[in-house]
């Protein structure tokens, strides 16, 4: 579960629960005709740039990196790397086999190595998966993307529709309540919508592509050493180039 994503949420939606009922009645702010202008209006702008296939993957990709993302670190990793090399340096490639290992892309790459596949297989195999994993994430990216940059301008449309009801029936004072609050609402609805959900799991989406990135090809390299028959060592050395180089000194000596 991330915390930080739900702490973020919760506390965006109290400071503007909070605001309204400083200021009033929350159900002056709700509208359906601005909630259907807003979320239809981006739900169909976004599915006419994307495939909807590709919009549903996006959004459950989105919702799963947002709300339940583990992160991997790579001191984690170049551990549990090491181990594995100790084994095949003990017990062979096939002591690998009662290992049981929780990062996918490891546990996969292992499995090639117990099964005897050539290196230049494994390495196509795994670079193969992490690049088409890398695309989907950047595929969730222009998803998001597209959903925070239409419902502002969905929420602006929505504000010109309102401002036209309102003209067209000054003569009637009933229909001018109304007709605002369709202009103003969906305004805040768009602004919500992006600022709050849209765009920040566009950035988080981001963040885990690169961090995804430096694991996946740290996992790849990893696995590709233990193929090669490396002492645990010289792959740990070799790994930790990946880590910060103010994290090196440590983990070397910790080590």
């Amino acid at each position: 579960m991330d915390l930080a994503t739900i702490i973020g949420l919760l506390a965006g939606l109290g400071v503007v629960i909070t605001a309204i009922f400083l200021g009033g009645n929350i159900t002056q702010f709700i509208d359906v005709p601005a909630i259907l202008i807003v979320i239809g209006g981006a739900t169909a702008a976004t599915m006419i740039r994307f495939p909807l296939v590709g919009v549903a993957s996006a959004l459950v990709l989105g919702g799963k990196i947002a709300f339940t993302h583990k992160k991997s670190e790579p001191r984690e990793i170049i551990e549990e790397v090491t181990e594995l090399a100790d084994v095949v340096r003990k017990n062979g490639p096939l002591g690998l086999e009662n290992v049981e290992i929780r990062e996918p892309m490891l546990a996969k790459g292992t499995q090639f190595v117990a099964d005897g596949y050539e290196l230049s297989f494994i390495r196509d195999s795994m670079e193969r998966e992490r690049d088409l994993y890398l695309e989907r994430l950047e595929e969730g990216q222009r998803v998001f993307k597209a959903i925070g940059d239409s419902a502002p301008a969905f929420g602006m449309i929505g504000t010109l529709v309102g401002l036209v009801q309102m003209l067209a029936t000054m003569d009637d004072p009933s229909t001018i309540g109304p007709s605002m609050a369709i202009a103003l609402l969906t305004t805040l609805y768009g602004a919500l919508i992006a600022n709050l959900i849209a765009l920040p799991i566009h950035e988080k989406l981001g963040a885990k592509a690169k961090t995804e990135e430096v694991n996946l090809t740290l996992i790849i390299d990893g696995i590709l050493q233990i193929r090669e028959s490396k002492s645990p060592n010289l792959i740990r050395e070799m790994l930790i180039a990946y880590l910060p180089e103010k994290h090196r000194a440590d983990f070397a000596e910790a080590a």
